[in-house]
């Protein structure tokens, strides 16, 4: 019987031998998965509580980024709006500057018109006075006729001759000023109101402070009295003074100038 309770304390003792050993390994495991767990459960915490900091630190940079382009844009826009006032004051310049332009236009325009309307009565006038028939005594009237009848061409193609044929003009030659002022096509006249004398057998008038002397006959199929009713004008052409008929243009009667 003594034997008996030997033996089983040993096999109890041998049975706790192995036991204890056991349940140390599982405490060993069962700590180390909840040493594990609980760093798993750190890093989460860290990790959540990591990700609250990056979001304000982009929450950051954007709130900078558009603080930046918003200063761009402002200084854009300032920009822009000088760009448009300038345009705006060199737009208002040019404006006043063409409202000038065309203002002196305009005062030249009616200076001009003053001036033409002040010639053409001058004109008008000056002509009145050309375009009455002077009082002249018989004798006077004698003289006047017998001048023009005897210069009268018989066949005035045949007895004309243009300055050219006679060699040039070397008479006296009218100022520009004087002659865009009185002769050429737009300035005519009447030759029986003008003072009048017989050169040489050549009719002589006295026309703007200058002698006109007929170098030619004139054509033979005029009026007889075409020189107190034909408007008459001085032109010179190519080689020298011509005296026109308006009813006749294209006839061209050499003259000579003297003063």
């Amino acid at each position: 019987m003594k034997k008996i309770v030997v033996m089983s304390s040993a096999v109890f003792s041998l049975i706790l031998g192995i036991a204890i050993p056991a349940y140390t390994q599982q405490d060993q495991k069962n700590d180390r998965q909840e040493q594990h767990r609980q760093q798993q459960e750190d890093k989460k915490q860290a990790k959540h509580a990591q990700q609250p900091q990056n979001q304000d630190k982009h929450q950051g940079r954007q709130n900078q980024d558009s603080r930046q382009q918003q200063v761009r844009q402002q200084k854009q826009d300032r920009g822009r709006q000088q760009e448009q006032r300038i345009q705006q004051m060199q737009n208002q310049d040019m404006q006043q500057r063409q409202a000038q332009q065309q203002q002196n236009r305009q005062d030249q325009s009616r200076q001009q018109q003053r001036d033409q309307q002040r010639q053409y009565a001058n004109r008008e006038q000056h002509d009145a006075g050309r375009h009455q028939t002077p009082d002249r005594n018989p004798d006077q009237q004698r003289v006047w006729q017998s001048t023009w009848q005897d210069h009268r061409a018989r066949n005035w193609r045949s007895d004309h001759r243009s300055w050219q044929q006679r060699g040039g003009y070397s008479g006296y030659r009218i100022p520009q000023d004087r002659y865009r002022g009185y002769f050429g096509p737009q300035h005519g006249f009447r030759i029986s109101g003008l003072p009048f004398a017989a050169y040489g057998g050549y009719p002589r008038f006295q026309y703007e402070g200058y002698w006109v002397t007929l170098q030619d006959p004139w054509p033979e199929d005029w009026s007889n009295d075409w020189y107190d009713n034909d408007d008459v004008f001085i032109d010179y052409r190519d080689d020298g003074y011509y005296m026109y008929n308006r009813r006749h243009p294209d006839v061209a009667i050499a003259i000579s100038i003297s003063m």
